[in-house]
């Protein structure tokens, strides 16, 4: 299982591994919350992300919504193939940000 990596500079980015699962998601809830209360914002990149389940897609649903209630910046800016369709396929694209100028990484 690969560690999840958040920005040295600024502690706001946090990146996906490869297979973000439930064996990552404790991890990744911790990440989101020193980005969120501590870093004053979230970036994710998800551009090496090649399968996504449920439990961290819902950690990246609250990390939003918390981000959203206060009014701190929650943004997507490196997304993989992999990652896009199964947010999109979800029906969570609009629940986490992920818009259509968001290209996923080739």
């Amino acid at each position: 299982m690969q560690p999840l990596e958040t920005h040295p500079a600024t502690g706001r980015t946090v990146a996906l591994p490869a297979h973000a699962v439930t064996t990552t998601a404790e991890d990744l809830r911790v990440r989101l919350v020193l980005a969120c209360d501590v870093a004053g914002g979230i970036e994710i990149d998800a551009g090496a992300v090649e399968s996504i389940g449920q439990a961290v897609l819902q950690l990246l649903v609250a990390a939003k919504a918390e981000a959203d209630a206060k009014g701190l910046p929650f943004t997507i800016p490196s997304s993989s193939p992999a990652f896009a369709e199964r947010v999109q396929a979800c029906r969570l694209a609009p629940r986490i940000g992920l818009t259509d100028e968001e290209e996923p990484v080739q």
